[in-house]
């Protein structure tokens, strides 16, 4: 996943104000002198030390709610630029959080990095933010541009990279560096280390490769710590897609479980050379679909991803759990006819027998496929459409224009928390 801008990320919804209510509390203590992070150890034995104290990063990514995140029991968030840097290290150092801070870096095709002049003066962008933020108290670490290396194998990328992780060591030798990657391809990791050596850590985002990241990390050869800086649920670039190009999106219930699967192979098995990570995405956004990455629905309520994570952070199972979907089917979903009622059925539970509402809603297909997490455009909605519904059944009539649509549930417990699943449908 490649996301834009600062613009974009506070763009972000999902405050989730009220549904921290929900969870526990999880005390944090905080200074107010610079902090003093460092990488210690060895290959296979590395480890974070924050103010002489072991660190390991339990965080996310995105613009939800810092009282819910540190409730839950996370201790950090990271950024994808530097424009709203000042406001996110006080609001987090307010809260006891840490931030990884990201400085945007110009990606290959659209940044020329042949040219001397926007090298330097993205350089000197960079070197501007180190000196400004360097004795913030919240902050954790600096991470170097995000997916800015296309294929990775332009050496000019890694130079200027490398020019700025060593100008940050002289200037703030109090954080480490990072540098984040889209996956680690064929040889990403080889160069990082050949060509910067002023890079402390790798961040990697990883969403379907996440289950082995680490033992394609350690075939590559790794030498460095590295931390997994996104992962979540399959992208949509990786999914299946109907006859009409629409990506099929799993349910909350099946991305909560793949946030488990890829956190225990990436992060748990390779602790010592994994020094933490960043789920995505700690809010919600429109790709692909409205629900796609979001560990929150847009009203913020808390989905199953979130007591996931958890659970994983704290070891312990969370008193009230999501909603569970087990599927939501319709009787037909390609060839449709304009003006068609079909009826779509539910099949979900609570793991506490709580009572269940069910909100049915359908939309149009996302028109636009964007790429560096650019924001797409909302699909129009239909709640006409919708003829009557229950907790299990919705009769819908269709629009009389022809295209793609979704049919979404979203499933609601009393106690604050919620499931959602949407299938795809083409009218002809």
């Amino acid at each position: 996943m490649v996301l834009g801008n600062v613009s974009h990320m506070i763009a972000l919804a999902g405050l989730a104000l009220c549904a921290s209510s929900i969870f526990g509390h999880a005390r944090q203590t905080t200074s107010d002198k610079p902090s003093v992070v460092k990488v210690a150890g060895t290959p296979g034995k590395f480890h974070l030390v924050r103010n002489g104290q072991p660190y390991f990063i339990n965080g996310v990514g995105g613009n939800g709610s810092m009282k819910l995140l540190v409730e839950i029991g996370g201790n950090s968030i990271r950024t994808w630029g530097a424009e709203q840097l000042g406001q996110t290290l006080d609001e987090a150092h307010r809260h006891g959080l840490t931030v990884t801070a990201g400085i945007w870096l110009g990606h290959t095709g659209g940044f020329n990095y042949s040219d001397p002049a926007a090298v330097k003066q993205q350089f000197e962008m960079c070197k501007e933010v180190v000196e400004r933020y360097k004795n913030h108290p919240a902050l954790l670490m600096w991470a170097f541009g995000n997916e800015m290396e296309g294929n990775g194998k332009d050496p000019k990328v890694w130079q200027a990279v490398e020019a700025i992780a060593a100008m940050s060591k002289r200037i703030d030798p109090n954080h480490p560096t990072m540098t984040v990657i889209a996956e680690i391809g064929d040889d990403k990791v080889k160069s990082i280390q050949e060509l910067c050596p002023s890079i402390d850590i790798i961040g990697i985002n990883s969403y379907g490769g996440a289950p082995t990241v680490a033992e394609r990390y350690a075939k590559q050869g790794g030498r460095k710590p590295y931390v997994v800086t996104e992962f979540g649920p399959l992208g949509q670039w990786e999914v299946p897609k109907t006859r009409w190009d629409a990506p099929i999106e799993a349910t909350s219930t099946e991305k909560a479980d793949f946030y488990r699967r890829s956190y225990e192979a990436a992060v748990v098995r390779a602790k010592g050379t994994c020094l933490g990570s960043y789920a995505f995405l700690w809010g919600n956004k429109q790709e692909a679909t409205a629900t796609w990455f979001g560990m929150l629905l847009p009203d913020g309520t808390p989905l199953g991803a979130v007591e996931t994570i958890s659970e994983l952070w704290t070891g312990k199972r969370r008193p009230n759990l999501a909603p569970r979907i087990e599927k939501l089917s319709v009787p037909q979903s390609d060839r449709l006819k304009q003006g068609q009622v079909l009826e779509g059925s539910l099949v979900a539970n609570d793991p506490e027998k709580r009572p269940l509402r069910v909100r049915w809603m359908l939309t149009g297909e996302a028109v636009e496929r964007l790429t560096a997490g650019r924001d797409e455009r909302v699909p129009a909605s239909y709640p006409e459409a919708i003829l009557e519904s229950n907790e299990r059944t919705a009769r819908v009539k269709l629009p009389t224009k022809s295209g793609g649509y979704r049919l979404f549930a979203y499933v609601y417990d009393d106690a604050g928390l919620a499931a959602v699943a949407n299938v795809p449908l083409f009218v002809e």
